[in-house]
């Protein structure tokens, strides 16, 4: 199929995690419930905290606290984050067709990898159970280094973890610090525009491509 043309030889393809491999939002919505009724505070509903997701906690709380300010909600976010932590993150799959699109670059000898800014002890977990773990080439997680994206460090990290030069990567991203991340790190982005998006057109973030879905990412390997 006809679509952009990635960098070629493409060696690399990393991803963000939540909004761009994985659907983490269900049980992000459920440990905000949890936290919301320990709180004696009204749940927001499903979709307005789907569409924040990759944004991060503390923009997934704000959808319940904003009006408590952010010192509030910095107050909460340890017990957030275990009561996120203990739903086994059961309700988290992967989006359509990421499954096909990371077997078809590994069948193509192209190495993938994470990088999210989302902290290890949350995403080591989430990637094991998923099975993703031992298969990854590099994982980047939100405290692997001191920057987090924006910042191109994780992205470069990720390529020196995996042996590739950014020339020849791609970063695959729902959130416009994924694009900002990969263009400073001169790596091919691409918005993954079946993600959370937090309400945007990715097309305004000037990404290299915008992949409606994933089996279109996949079909552009080709």
């Amino acid at each position: 199929m006809t679509g952009p043309v990635l960098p070629q030889p493409l060696a690399g393809m990393f991803f963000d995690l939540d909004g761009t491999l994985v659907d983490s939002a269900p049980d992000l919505h459920l440990a905000l419930s949890m936290l919301c009724a320990e709180q004696g505070a009204l749940v927001p509903d499903y979709n307005s905290v789907r569409e924040v997701t990759s944004r991060g906690a503390r923009a997934v709380m704000a959808t319940a606290f904003a009006s408590q300010g952010r010192e509030f909600i910095d107050g909460l976010l340890p017990r957030f984050l275990d009561l996120y932590m203990h739903t086994g993150f059961v309700h988290t799959q992967a989006f359509p067709d990421i499954d096909a699109l990371l077997d078809k670059l590994e069948a193509r000898g192209i190495a993938w990898g994470v990088v999210t800014n989302k902290i290890g002890a949350l995403t080591d977990p989430l990637l094991k159970r998923l099975g993703y773990a031992e298969r990854a080439a590099t994982v980047v997680s939100g405290d692997t280094l001191l920057q987090r994206k924006p910042d191109p460090a994780p992205v470069l990290h990720a390529c020196a973890q995996a042996r590739i030069e950014p020339a020849q990567c791609a970063f695959v991203g729902d959130d416009p610090r994924d694009v900002q991340a990969g263009r400073a790190a001169g790596v091919y982005t691409i918005a993954a525009g079946w993600g959370y998006l937090d309400g945007a057109d990715p097309r305004a973030w000037n990404p290299d491509a915008v992949a409606d879905t994933a089996k279109l990412l996949a079909d552009w390997l080709a």
